[in-house]
């Protein structure tokens, strides 16, 4: 690559190795000015060691970086975003403690007389910032307080507030609804008219390549192939990526559903931050063993909130929930799981793992009490099974003495699912369960949800990704506000008419020739 190719930023011939692992192998990548560069690849495949390289988080192992044409090296990530570089990165770095202004402008102030934090001032950009993305959040809110996708939008207007050259945009849609997403979508068209060199990296293939200049494929360490955003579709960044096409499955062949597994009878569930409002309002729907539905809303549709309801994570406002006609009236988190209603939560990083523990520990967490005998835990037993969940839910890992952290993100989220599963459920709640992993990961996921539908279980899964609704679920459940505003069954749903029911405006199409 030379300087006359109109890069911002380049990496050159770089090298990453952490011990007998190699992560980068040679890979020449550049920022082109003023526009989106898109980095696809697979979990695992080495896209975020290199933005944090580019970010100045990791140093390489070798080669080099420029910048604007000339050699640069980074000696932190401060450095970096003195220069201009800065990145969102894909699992949120806020501090939930401290309020969206504060989480804002941690580290650079904004300051009168040279010494004191002039607080309106800051509030003023908060609220321009969130303004533009069309946020509704106060920014005195305790980041505690919001919702994931909430947290998101604040950790973009984060980046937005640094006056970046350079912005890493490491899945910044993860969390986000496909309306927030066309906001989104249009700040970085404001943003690169300014001149501004965006680099995005996603799993949601289909709405990338919508915001793509130029679009690069990362498989194994190294770049597989670079074109023009124009001039390719789906399936050539998906053959490129995986060398293979992908399918979220279909519904199991649908028997008679006759056993009622869950039942939710005007169900209400009041807003946390707000309980004279409802997030849920009114809600009644069954499910059957053996029956897949899909939750479909945009973000506040209240769909998180149900699912966390029925956990018994947040009260009911009002209603009632039977599990397999029992009702679960003032039970506790861990009496609705062993009496088999299981939630794998939004945010695994927070809610689903403990980083300290290894994947073994985390897969048995919520199943210890069955191995227990006495005052002894039952340790073969314990290891029987989680060997047998990692065999039945393919988890890539180096074994179960493996810490958490070392798994891909895809990896991960099968422990997650997996730790759900030995607490032998009868009915699976999924919120968001393909949230920031990739193709491969997303198709053995649901292919999984299938396997344990023929089975007899009774799946509900969330998601804000239109496609997701039309693949292994048998009932398609449309929320907005806080209610049904559309049910349909698998042979009856479109794209068309899953965004209609929800209020959503349609995105342009993109080719999917090739995909299967």
């Amino acid at each position: 690559m030379t300087d006359d190719q109109g890069f911002v930023l380049e990496a050159r011939d770089i090298e990453k190795r952490y011990g007998g692992t190699h992560a980068l192998k040679g890979v020449n990548f550049g920022v082109a000015r003023g526009k989106v560069t898109t980095l696809f690849g697979e979990n695992g495949a080495g896209k975020s060691t290199l933005m944090k390289i580019l970010a100045g988080i990791e140093k390489p192992t070798a080669g080099s970086l420029r910048m604007d044409g000339r050699n640069l090296e980074l000696e932190s990530a401060v450095h970096a975003r003195d220069l201009g570089i800065c990145i969102i990165h894909q699992e949120l770095s806020l501090c939930p403690n401290l309020s969206v202004r504060d989480n804002m402008f941690l580290g650079h102030e904004v300051l009168r007389l040279k010494s004191l934090v002039d607080y309106d001032a800051e509030r003023r950009v908060v609220s321009d910032l969130l303004h533009r993305l069309q946020a509704d959040i106060s920014p005195d809110t305790l980041v505690g307080d919001l919702r994931l996708g909430q947290q998101q939008m604040v950790e973009i207007a984060r980046a937005l507030s640094l006056d970046a050259r350079v912005l890493i945009m490491d899945e910044p849609t993860s969390a986000l609804s496909a309306s927030e997403v066309e906001v989104l979508f249009g700040v970085i068209e404001d943003l690169t008219q300014a001149g501004v060199s965006i680099v995005y990296i996603s799993h949601h293939l289909e709405e990338a390549l919508q915001v793509s200049d130029h679009v690069v494929v990362l498989r194994d360490g190294e770049i597989a192939d670079r074109a023009q955003a124009a001039d390719v579709d789906l399936g050539w960044v998906v053959s490129r990526m995986v060398g293979r096409s992908f399918d979220l499955g279909e519904p199991p062949a649908r028997e008679d559903f006759t056993q009622t597994a869950l039942t939710l009878d005007n169900v209400s569930v009041p807003d946390t931050s707000n309980p004279e409002r409802l997030c849920v309002d009114g809600l009644t729907l069954e499910v059957r063993a053996g029956e897949i539905v899909c939750l479909y809303g945009l973000m506040g549709a209240g769909r998180t909130e149900l699912l966390e309801a029925l956990a018994g994570r947040t009260p009911l406002a009002a209603g009632q929930v039977l599990l397999a006609g029992q009702d679960l009236k003032g039970l506790p988190i861990n009496e609705r799981i062993k009496r088999g209603l299981a939630l794998v939560p939004e945010d695994r990083q927070r809610d689903g793992l403990v980083q300290s523990m290894s994947v073994g520990e985390n897969l048995s967490l919520s199943s210890l009490s069955s191995f227990v005998k006495g005052l002894l835990l039952n340790r073969p037993a314990e290891r029987e099974s989680i060997a047998r969940g990692i065999r039945d839910i393919h988890v890539k890992t180096a074994g179960p003495s493996a810490p958490i952290g070392s798994l891909s993100g895809g990896n991960q989220q099968k422990v997650v699912i997996g730790k759900m599963l030995l607490t032998d459920p009868k009915v699976l709640l999924l919120d968001e369960p393909s949230r920031g992993i990739d193709i491969g990961a997303k198709t053995e996921i649901f292919h999984l949800l299938a396997e344990l539908a023929k089975q007899g279980l009774a799946i509900v899964y969330s998601t804000s990704e239109v496609l997701e609704c039309l693949g292994v679920a048998h009932r398609i459940v449309v929320m907005g506000k806080g209610k049904i505003s559309a049910e349909f069954e698998a042979a009856d749903a479109t794209k068309e008419k899953i965004m209609a029911a929800s209020g959503e405006k349609e995105m342009p199409p993109v080719s999917v020739e090739g995909v299967q």
